[in-house]
């Protein structure tokens, strides 16, 4: 009787270099779970491929709209059909961006770079038939479309953040077109140059002035002493342009605030002269000079927690309570009556060269100065030399001891100095109120900075 032997189906066996044997030399369920655990790690990596792969491919859809928005938004009047793109165009082509950087890596460079080559004839093709019907020659649309479609390119290639940040930047920068060329049309041929020179100060000068003193008393370092220049002409050009886009009608408030960015003093001795023109507008107008006041002050502030921020901790508490004070009683005045257009400042450019090459000059006089007054007479006779100096330029002195305090003058002493000159330019500012405006503006002025002095010394006392 044969009995025959059960046929068992036969097992595929994974390869032998991804399996383990046990101590009889069989395979165990070991390798196989080693196989398991492989697949559902290459199953989740390809699921995580796919699902960034959506992400950037969506983010480049999401560049396209939101530019698309801000050109059809521009267009808006325009009838349909006769735009060359607008969001549905713009979110194509970066769409079709996007998807030639997904296809790189599997075709090579050859299809994107044909494609894009495609793209671009398309643009410039029908960019031509529009500028052609409607005599509109303006090249944004076409670079726009250009830029859409590589931001597209690189939400998919590049990083997603950088490439999110600049379709905002450029979006921003389409939509500014407006004030962009507003400002353009009230540019002048001066204050073109005045940037052009701070530019050139920044760029072009500073990286080749030494950094050491060259003077016997170790004081003058022409680096540190035309980074100074630069920082206080930018900040006076920075005023001188938010006076020119603001103009006149912004009222005293901003004129005034603005102004003490400029020059203070130079303001309050224009509002002087004007409210003796305009006897009724001496209320504003002294607001005004007490706005510019208390920008000065804090100009002084920032000045000394740039340069010297131990100095600033010192001076705070005189220089801050004056200049809130000064703005406190400006803000109530102005805002007593209504503001006139015809109240106009029209500062001078801060950054004349002749005015920049004279700033430097005062303020490296004034350093050296101030160094030998140090070394002849002592810490003593800061206080006088700072009351003297502080009549006619608070900038320099406000520097030159900012600069020394961390070399020859201690903190607190540094401190007492630049509060001693900015209260005696402070006094110097009421003398030409009195002397050269109306008696309203002058009592005002005189009123609210003797009580602006006296609130700096309660701070200083309480401190």
């Amino acid at each position: 009787m044969n009995i025959s032997t059960p046929q068992t189906k036969p097992v595929r066996m994974p390869p032998s270099s991804s399996l383990r044997r046990n101590s009889n030399g069989k395979y165990g369920a070991l390798a196989f779970d080693e196989i398991g655990r492989r697949a559902w790690t290459h199953r989740m990596m390809t699921s995580l491929v796919t699902t960034e792969a959506f992400q950037r491919l969506s983010l480049a859809l999401a560049i396209g709209i939101l530019v698309g928005i801000e050109r059809g938004w521009q267009d808006r009047e325009a009838a349909p059909g006769k735009r060359v793109a607008g969001i549905r165009t713009y979110g194509l082509s970066s769409f079709l961006g996007g998807f030639c950087g997904f296809l790189q890596p599997v075709t090579g460079p050859i299809l994107p770079t044909a494609i894009f080559i495609f793209f671009c004839i398309t643009v410039l093709l029908f960019s031509r038939m529009q500028a052609a019907q409607e005599e509109d020659y303006s090249a944004t649309g076409t670079i726009a479309a250009l830029a859409v479609f590589a931001l597209g390119f690189g939400a998919v290639v590049a990083d997603m953040t950088v490439t999110a940040a600049s379709a905002v930047a450029i979006t921003a920068l389409l939509a500014a077109r407006e004030p962009l060329h507003g400002f353009l049309r009230r540019l002048t041929w001066l204050e073109l140059r005045a940037a052009l020179i701070l530019l050139t100060m920044t760029i072009v000068i500073l990286p080749i002035l030494p950094n050491e003193p060259i003077d016997p008393w170790q004081t003058i370092n022409p680096f540190e002493l035309w980074m100074m220049t630069i920082l206080v002409g930018a900040v006076s050009f920075a005023g001188y342009i938010l006076i020119r886009l603001s103009g006149a009608r912004a009222g005293i408030l901003l004129t005034g605030a603005s102004g003490g960015i400029v020059s203070s003093t130079a303001l309050t001795l224009s509002f002087a002269r004007q409210s003796k023109e305009m006897p009724a507008l001496s209320p504003l107008l002294s607001a005004g000079a007490m706005l510019a006041g208390a920008v000065s002050l804090a100009r002084v502030l920032l000045i000394c927690g740039v340069i010297a921020p131990a100095v600033f901790s010192e001076l705070a508490p005189s220089l801050a309570p004056a200049a809130a004070t000064l703005a406190t009683a400006g803000g109530f005045a102005a805002f007593l009556q209504r503001p006139d257009e015809s109240t106009d400042f029209s500062p001078r450019n801060p950054l004349e060269v002749m005015v920049v090459l004279r700033f430097a000059l005062v303020l490296a006089v004034v350093t050296v100065l101030t160094r030998m007054t140090l070394i002849v007479f002592g810490t003593q006779s800061l206080i006088a030399l700072s009351f003297i100096t502080g009549l006619g330029d608070l900038d320099a002195i406000t520097l030159a001891v900012a600069k020394l305090s961390s070399i020859q003058v201690p903190a607190d002493a540094a401190a007492r100095a630049i509060a001693v000159a900015a209260f005696a330019n402070l006094l110097a500012k009421a003398v030409l109120a009195a002397s050269m405006g109306s008696i309203s503006y002058a009592v005002r002025f005189a009123i609210a900075g003797g009580v602006a002095t006296l609130a700096g010394i309660a701070g200083l006392v309480l401190t």
